[in-house]
């Protein structure tokens, strides 16, 4: 089918829109069309080749629509559905058998290959073959073909406008407190960098019951934010020793959770040197391929803890559900985050991102 996509034709150009052909859907795949699109920095890293992802493409990963068709063998979802479009994995190894999806085996060829699994393309143009499949979606497009292993069914009357960033930015951040953290009521937390995932990582620590939740950004603006939906206290990372102030906040002792979303190898340090003896950095940010850190060898020994979280450790089937009955209970505000803009202005929309005065821009398709 024809359809309308913002294409990534070079390194760090913007984004075209442009006409291209879509496949119809082979047995397990399923043609949604989009309602929302959410703008992830990963898309933005990727469009700059921090990832080796082949270009030209079309990017985009955090998609919701509606089902228009579906292929062979499809029993999950049928046309009519609404959905939101998650990270794809292959169902099959052994990190998929035990609920592990986002540690996939085959995690690069399922989402960052720029085409199915196989190898064949998903998009197509007069001129050869346009790379697709990112994320097993590319959402930058009025339709995107998924599987069904990457589509999570909603509520029909959950606003799909909004629900697109559930399917990465939101469930990596609320996923890395609620899913592999798992603060105990009463516990300490600190979250570094107060952007879209940070601020997601925040509101489920209210939800978990942390007593102590501490935004640590340089933006007071989106400080404010994070206070208004769940942070006890803020720090600007600006005006002192963010290290000093988070032990003064905590007794001298240290905070029991750090969340690092900055991809910052000194702001890691920073999410490490906070804990507490026993407490536990769960790392978030994605840096580029070989960034390094510099950590106290002394200070792990004493049972602090780093561990890497990719797409919140979620079983999006099971998860992004609950994220939307948070929401619709008040108790996880995450379109505070967000601002649309028409598809056509995608460019502006990650302009602002870019530039910090939007958290998490979503596009949305008329």
């Amino acid at each position: 089918m024809r359809i309308t996509a913002a294409l990534t034709e070079t390194q760090g150009a913007p984004f075209a829109l442009a006409p291209l052909d879509l496949d119809d859907p082979r047995p397990g795949e399923v043609v949604v069309r989009m309602v929302s699109s959410g703008v992830c920095h990963t898309d933005l890293i990727v469009r700059d080749q921090w990832y080796p992802v082949p270009l030209p493409a079309v990017l985009g990963h955090e998609g919701a629509g509606v089902v228009e068709a579906v292929g062979d063998g499809v029993t999950y979802v049928a046309p009519g559905d609404h959905v939101v479009l998650t990270f794809s994995s292959c169902g099959g190894c052994r990190m998929c058998v035990q609920g592990r999806q986002a540690y996939c085996d085959q995690f690069f060829a399922y989402n960052f290959a720029g085409s199915r699994p196989d190898g064949s393309a998903t998009l197509h143009r007069a001129s050869g073959d346009v790379h697709g499949a990112f994320f097993g979606q590319s959402s930058f497009a009025t339709h995107a073909l998924a599987s069904e292993r990457n589509v999570v069914k909603v509520d029909p009357e959950a606003p799909l406008e909004l629900l697109g960033p559930l399917g990465c930015g939101i469930q990596t951040g609320a996923g890395g407190v609620l899913n592999s953290l798992r603060p105990p009521a009463g516990s300490s937390i600190a979250v570094f960098g107060a952007g879209s995932v940070g601020i997601s990582a925040v509101m489920a620590a209210a939800v978990a019951g942390c007593t102590t939740i501490v935004a640590v950004d340089l933006n007071d603006r989106r400080l404010e934010l994070a206070a208004e939906v769940g942070a006890t206290h803020v720090i600007n990372a600006a005006a002192g020793d963010t290290v000093e102030r988070l032990r003064e906040l905590t007794g001298g002792l240290g905070v029991d959770y750090t969340v690092e979303t900055t991809a910052v190898p000194g702001v890691l340090r920073q999410a490490v040197d906070a804990l507490n003896q026993g407490g536990t950095c769960g790392l978030i940010g994605a840096a580029a391929l070989g960034t390094e850190v510099s950590l106290d060898m002394s200070a792990l020994l004493f049972g602090r803890g780093v561990r890497g979280i990719v797409e919140g450790d979620s079983v999006p089937r099971l998860f992004i559900p609950k994220l939307v009955d948070l929401h619709r209970q008040g108790r996880f505000p995450f379109d505070k985050l967000i601002k649309t803009y028409a598809f056509e202005d995608i460019n502006e929309a990650v302009e602002d991102s870019e530039k910090g005065t939007t958290l998490k821009p979503v596009l949305t398709f008329a």
